[in-house]
């Protein structure tokens, strides 16, 4: 709260809830940007300040089973509505698989909840919650792994198969299966960007930061370079240093004077305070 205070009088603009899917140089030396929710913008110059990555869902390992991706497979649920009066199976065994089982229960028309051991990660409430509406037949608890699927004749998911440790398979028909299995880091499209990539991490130069594509700079932990510290203030550093390599693809024509909040009268007149007058 308090970085992005300080941000407020440079009037930045953010565009939230979306993930750069797309950058390619122009002709002209610029870069053609576009994200997930198809916005695109022409720059001189790209920050990449992912961190460890993107968190994406760790996924079902069924083949062939992501075709139903966004259709009947869901990672999250943005639309709860849509599951009213459906037959749901929901896999995992966190806070996340827990909370939504209990939540569609008495809306959806049926509700298993499926986990490979009898052993929870959530909240001790939500588990014995769970185990209470499954005793009064409200829901079900199937321990178990998804093994495989079964389609309809129109090509939909019409089910899956749950192997038990008994090692019988049974199938389980429905119309939905939403997965929790929780979050990994990855790079996402960021590894198809042409960037030297060394361990899950951008490579760059330590005199402003700037990776193998000219106009592409990298800070903080998304970085690596000979003596690299994961430090918020080395983050701040690397951020300083590539903020100046970036200024002459900006602004080919001006000089970048050096000024410090402490003394500079333009500085303050952004920031709103009073410059100090000194005897």
């Amino acid at each position: 709260d308090n970085l992005l205070k300080q941000i407020e009088p440079f009037g930045a603009t953010f565009h939230l809830n979306q993930e750069v899917t797309l950058v390619e140089k122009r002709d002209d030396g610029r870069f053609n940007l576009e994200t997930s929710a198809g916005t695109r913008f022409v720059t001189k110059t790209i920050f990449i300040a992912a961190g460890v990555g993107s968190f994406q869902p760790r996924t079902l390992k069924v083949d062939g089973i992501d075709q139903f991706d966004h259709s009947q497979l869901f990672y999250r649920v943005r639309d709860p509505v849509r599951f009213d009066g459906k037959n749901i199976v929901i896999c995992g065994g966190g806070d996340s698989a827990l909370d939504w089982a209990l939540n569609f229960v008495g809306k959806a028309e049926s509700v298993i909840l499926l986990h490979r051991r009898d052993e929870f990660r959530a909240a001790p409430a939500s588990v014995a919650k769970m185990r209470e509406l499954c005793d009064n037949y409200e829901m079900q608890l199937i321990i178990g792994q998804v093994t495989g699927f079964e389609s309809a004749a129109d090509g939909t998911l019409s089910g899956i198969k749950v192997t038990g440790a008994d090692g019988v398979t049974r199938r389980l028909p429905l119309d939905y299966l939403m997965v929790f299995f929780g979050l990994s880091p990855k790079l996402g499209p960021i590894a198809e960007w042409g960037l030297d990539i060394e361990r899950k991490q951008i490579k760059v130069g330590t005199e402003k930061f700037e990776t193998n594509v000219p106009g592409i700079f990298a800070v903080g932990d998304i970085n690596t370079y000979p003596g690299k510290k994961k430090l918020i203030l080395s983050g701040f550093h690397e951020a300083a240093l590539a903020a100046f390599g970036a200024a002459p693809y900006i602004f080919p024509d001006k000089k970048i004077h050096m000024q410090y909040t402490t003394t500079s009268p333009k500085l303050h007149k952004i920031l709103g305070v009073e410059s100090p007058v000194f005897d």
